[in-house]
């Protein structure tokens, strides 16, 4: 299974390769894949040094802020880091209580 992790566009270059921000890392990736036009500013989601798709911004900060709390829960050890599902099942009936 791939998991990517939203990544924030801060620059693109004139070959057409963004320099993306991910969780405080940052990393050049190529944007030949991805049909649509992409901005600094915008989230893509990346899979070996390409990016292939642009999401919506509100969705991505969503999601950055689930695996931010899905990173603090297994330091805390709520999560145990051999849950096979990353403890999301508990994290779930945690935020609906």
């Amino acid at each position: 299974m791939c998991l990517s992790i939203p990544s924030k566009v801060v620059a693109i270059d004139e070959d057409n390769v963004a320099t993306v921000e991910t969780l405080g890392v940052s990393r050049r990736v190529s944007l030949d894949l991805i049909a649509e036009p992409v901005a600094v500013g915008e989230y893509v989601l990346i899979h070996v040094g390409y990016a292939m798709e642009k999401i919506d911004t509100k969705f991505a900060l969503e999601s950055i802020e689930i695996y931010r709390q899905i990173a603090k829960d297994m330091q805390n050890g709520r999560i145990g880091a051999d849950e096979g599902d990353a403890g999301l099942d508990k994290l779930y009936q945690n935020n609906k209580e």
